[in-house]
């Protein structure tokens, strides 16, 4: 049974963002930083580097000195879970700004 979602409602809008043209934003990509001298590797999809490549230019800072800021300002991440974190973080960011 296949679902159908008119194209003028916000579903159907959403769907029509998911199409194979925009695959590359659904493929996680791996980057390494140092955060306080530990090496640590962090893997989002690139639609969120994307995000965090504006943040840190609005910012005035790069990107790996902008994951030490959240890293050191996100009791989440704090617990070893800062790709959660910085996702969070990038869906507040759309939200707000």
């Amino acid at each position: 049974m296949a679902i159908f979602i008119e194209p003028d409602t916000m579903l159907g809008h959403m769907f029509s963002a998911c199409t194979t043209d925009q695959i590359d934003e659904f493929i996680p990509e791996k980057r390494g930083f140092r955060i306080h001298g530990h090496s640590t590797t962090i893997r989002l999809e690139s639609a969120f580097w994307t995000i965090l490549e504006e943040m840190a230019s609005n910012e005035g800072h790069s990107v790996p000195e902008l994951i030490q800021v959240i890293h050191d300002q996100c009791l989440v991440a704090n617990d070893k879970n800062l790709a959660s974190c910085l996702r969070v973080i990038c869906v507040k960011y759309i939200n707000i700004y």
